[in-house]
């Protein structure tokens, strides 16, 4: 019996405590309610569409919101206050993304008081992907071409006699439909996305008249530029094409997609060269690397690597050394590279600890006056500093903060400056031999 009590007094304190949750510890949870106004049948993709609900309740309300559903995916919203009993307007987006096939999207509607009390209503949405009657094709000049659908799915295309092979453009759509946007396409920096202008870097082979297409669907386009260098794809990223590789010393590079590559300035560190520069040999010691193909400077930047990230220099003398500063760069002077890492040119690796850096003075490196120094690093960070780093140079001193250029200007500890203007046109090598420890450095520069 007393065990039977027992029971009864609590199931007797569950049915109280359900009751209470039930209405929120006796708060009036009201009886919100919603009734839609001039629902849409239909929408298309990029569509602002509008909706109206009369709303009321017997407490005051708090918001009704509009949340829009690809499946079970949230790909939209809208919030709005809703301080009494009435009609609200409001409009929902409904997103124009890549690959995404016609098909029924959920509308669901949620009212709530400020009792916290709330009903929802869900709508069922049929959304299809828009037919555009045309294109604009938007050049960086400002110059418009019209794309035409070509009658295969949402392929549109633009025929003209382009002012260049290379053409840096974006896309645009005229609003479609009651409640369409104009959309745009432009370049994510790798590939094509809506809602941006940024120039897409299309690329013809060939000159002339030719076709650009665009496909609405699935955000693919032509041309394109395909780079390679033996057979492999180097991977895009604005105006450069980048490739990771293990590379031997002597190994020929065959790089093709290149059109005047011919024009090319070959760094004599990394490469030489055949004719036509179609034809590369690599020069370096064996190891990883990446390199870039820099079609606004037109030359291969080489960078060595450590697995997947960029070398640093190790303490035993391994790995890599960049120059940071003033009064170099490459392919000249015109790209100096300043005290921004970002700019910073990785030396080439003869191995045992030995860098060097092969510099034409008045051409990417300054013939009167130089004040670079070498860093351990992409970056700040360990950098080579007086006295760990000494030169052997008649022509180059390491800063101390008190010697003097022959013009008279000090520098800073680690920073190199003349004792002596170079020659205009002469080719001068800068080799860090790190092999005695990374304090206990030598400085050489060979005129050649």
């Amino acid at each position: 019996m007393k065990n039977y009590i027992l029971i009864m007094i609590s199931l007797a304190a569950f049915a109280f405590t359900a009751c209470n949750d039930n209405n929120d510890n006796g708060k009036d949870l009201g009886n919100p309610a919603i009734e839609l106004q001039n629902q849409a049948s239909q929408a298309f993709f990029g569509d602002s569409l509008a909706f109206t609900a009369t709303v009321s309740d017997n407490v005051p309300l708090s918001t009704l919101k509009v949340d829009l559903y690809f499946g079970e995916e949230v790909v939209s919203s809208a919030t709005i206050r809703t301080k009494e009993n009435g009609d609200y307007t409001g409009k929902i987006y409904v997103p124009f993304y890549a690959n995404i096939p016609n098909g029924t999207a959920t509308l669901e509607y949620t009212l709530t008081n400020t009792h916290l009390g709330k009903v929802t209503k869900d709508v069922s949405l049929p959304v299809s992907r828009p037919n555009f009657p045309y294109l604009i094709l938007v050049s960086s000049d400002g110059t418009e071409y019209p794309m035409t659908q070509t009658g295969t799915g949402y392929v549109y295309s633009a025929t003209a006699s382009f002012p260049t092979t290379d053409l840096l453009a974006y896309i645009k759509t005229p609003a479609y439909g009651d409640n369409g946007n104009e959309l745009t396409f432009g370049w994510n920096g790798s590939a094509i996305d809506q809602g941006l202008t940024d120039n897409i870097p299309f690329s013809s082979p060939v000159g002339g008249v030719y076709s650009i297409t665009f496909n609405t669907q699935t955000y693919s386009a032509t041309p394109f530029l395909s780079v390679k260098i033996n057979g492999t794809e180097m991977t895009r990223s604005g105006n450069n094409f980048m490739a990771d590789l293990n590379l031997t010393q002597g190994q020929t590079l065959n790089v093709s997609g290149i059109g005047d590559i011919q024009n090319w300035w070959i760094d004599p560190d990394w490469f030489t060269t055949s004719g036509d520069n179609s034809q590369l040999t690599f020069r370096a010691i064996p190891g990883k690397y990446r390199i870039i193909a820099d079609f606004g400077k037109e030359w291969f930047r080489v960078e060595v690597m450590s697995g997947s990230d960029l070398a640093t220099l190790q303490p035993d003398g391994s790995g890599a050394i960049w120059v940071i500063g003033q009064n170099v760069g490459k392919p000249s002077l015109a790209n100096e590279v300043g005290w921004t890492p970002d700019n910073a040119l990785c030396m080439a690796p003869e191995g045992n600890g030995k860098y060097h850096i092969t510099l034409v003075a008045g051409t990417t490196v300054d013939a009167a006056s130089i004040n670079f120094k070498f860093f351990y690093q992409k970056g700040w960070g360990g950098e080579f500093d007086s006295p760990a780093l000494t030169s052997t140079s008649n022509l180059v001193f390491v800063g101390d903060g008190a010697a003097q250029d022959y013009q008279g200007n000090t520098r800073d500890p680690g920073n190199l400056g003349l004792l002596q203007a170079l020659e205009t046109g002469a080719t001068y090598v800068f080799t860090v031999d790190a092999s005695g420890g990374l304090s206990n450095s030598v400085l050489t520069v060979t005129k050649k």
